[in-house]
């Protein structure tokens, strides 16, 4: 099993890709396999959270690429931007993940959240796409960075 253990600096060419949904983006070490299906694990030091983009090395030097995988989430949207700050104020004081865009944000599923956007007004709908949550005020990554 490849052992990847250090992260190293993007743009640097690789040898695997892994796809991650974000809960187990969040996580420092797990066990996982590879897209062109090896077993491999991510030893990184607790509280590590992998951004799509982030490339690691193992312990015999061959590197991977960690890509955000598409996951199930709600998009709620409206043009209303005074509705839409204010779910996303309530979103966000409930601790929930969410992923900010120009009058759309998305979340994990969570029907009690989703009935509530609906029931202000906001078009709620089901997606299957990669998430990439904001990291938060005192986050360490304070860029929103992927590919598409």
């Amino acid at each position: 099993m490849l052992e990847f253990t250090q992260r190293i600096e993007e743009g640097t060419a690789y040898d695997c890709v892994i796809s991650l949904d974000y809960d187990s983006r969040k996580r420092g070490r797990l066990k996982v396999v590879t897209d062109s299906g090896e077993s491999a694990g991510i030893f990184l030091k607790r509280g590590t959270v992998l951004l799509d983009g982030d490339c690691l090395r193992s312990e015999d030097g061959r590197t991977v690429i960690i890509r955000a995988a598409p996951e199930p989430l709600v998009e709620a949207t409206t043009d209303n931007s005074l509705i839409f700050a204010k779910t996303c104020y309530h979103l966000g004081n409930r601790h929930t993940p969410i992923e900010i865009t120009e009058l759309i944000v998305r979340f994990q599923p969570d029907h009690v959240l989703a009935n509530m956007c609906s029931d202000w007004g906001l078009t709620v709908k089901n997606v299957e796409r990669p998430f990439y949550p904001e990291s938060g005020a005192y986050g360490k990554h304070a860029e929103h960075r992927h590919g598409h």
